[in-house]
């Protein structure tokens, strides 16, 4: 069985190992096999996900199905943003009229009594002239249950759902190299509503692996602690954090008074310098950065729709 693997994240470093995966990181009632956990610890480590934090899943619901690997939560969006090749992008609806005429509409609303009948998106490129433009058959991805009926998302919010696997899709194709191997949940059989989104927090304690800080690190936030927990002091912001919120910054093309700004407000307090921030703030403000860059690319797609 393959020993532990160590990588770094925007997060801080991971460390994985298949006991640790395969007691914590494992849904479903399956049991993984040595092969289906090897494959998710290469698969992290390749993209670098956090499956401590939920963006990655190993889902596997009986012996006798295979295991299923899928992406957590905006995943796609996030790394499209950051990729510094993404210049947008579009998604929505496909919508059958009377006349068995179809509509693609931007978003998902669908009007009481119209016919959804799939999912469209464009993801354009800085480097490419022409978009990717995909289309998916919403018969061809809702997802059932054992009885037949469809799984809650796919039967609540079909509109989301459908929009979502065009999108994921097109993102895939744009940009092989970011989303190589990586699916999503509505993509896959799977039912996204049963997968936890609360982090998984093994402490050293229990003498289990853990998602764990740089040790240098751990020993600058755990001075003067005497035996807390290491867990209870403020975790500084990582290298790989610091490097992602400087590429974000560039690619904003903000003025440091005006992104100083952003940053003071978003966390309400002084901040003299990103190193000043904890881990949780850090993560925040990638968050809200990447949101600020997914708005500026949602409205060049839009100008480029008009020019052409």
């Amino acid at each position: 069985m393959s020993e532990m693997v160590k990588y770094e994240t925007e997060q801080g470093e991971v460390q994985l190992k298949p006991e640790t995966i395969k007691k914590y990181l494992v849904s479903g009632n399956g049991k993984v096999t040595d092969q289906e956990v090897i494959m998710f610890m290469n698969l992290c480590k390749y993209q670098r996900l956090n499956p401590f934090l939920r963006e990655a899943y190993l889902i596997k619901y009986s012996d006798k199905d295979p295991a299923t690997i899928v992406t957590g939560k905006d995943a796609f969006t996030k790394r499209a943003a950051n990729s510094g090749v993404c210049k947008g992008w579009e998604a929505g609806v496909i919508i059958q009229d009377q006349k068995g005429n179809l509509n693609n509409r931007t978003g998902t609303f669908v009007a009481p009594g119209e016919n959804l009948v799939g999912g469209w998106a464009k993801v354009y490129r800085k480097d490419w002239q022409v978009p990717i433009d995909i289309t998916v058959s919403l018969g061809e991805y809702q997802r059932r249950k054992r009885d037949g009926s469809l799984q809650s998302n796919w039967k609540s919010m079909p509109a989301t759902m459908i929009r979502k696997v065009a999108l994921v899709q097109a993102l895939r194709e744009a940009m092989p190299q970011e989303f190589q191997g990586l699916y999503s949940p509505e993509e896959m059989p799977v039912d996204n509503e049963q997968l936890e989104n609360k982090p998984v927090n093994i402490t050293p304690e229990q003498g289990q692996e853990e998602q764990k800080q740089p040790e240098n690190e751990r020993k600058q936030t755990s001075e003067g602690k005497g035996k807390g927990n290491l867990n209870d002091a403020p975790q500084k912001i990582t290298k790989e954090q610091g490097k992602k919120l400087g590429e974000i910054y560039e690619e904003l093309s903000l003025e440091q008074d005006k992104f100083k700004k952003v940053v003071c407000d978003l966390l309400e307090r002084d901040v003299k310098s990103l190193q000043d921030l904890t881990r949780e703030e850090g993560e925040k403000l990638i968050n809200h950065l990447i949101e600020m860059l997914e708005e500026r690319y949602k409205k060049e797609a839009e100008e480029a729709r008009e020019e052409q």
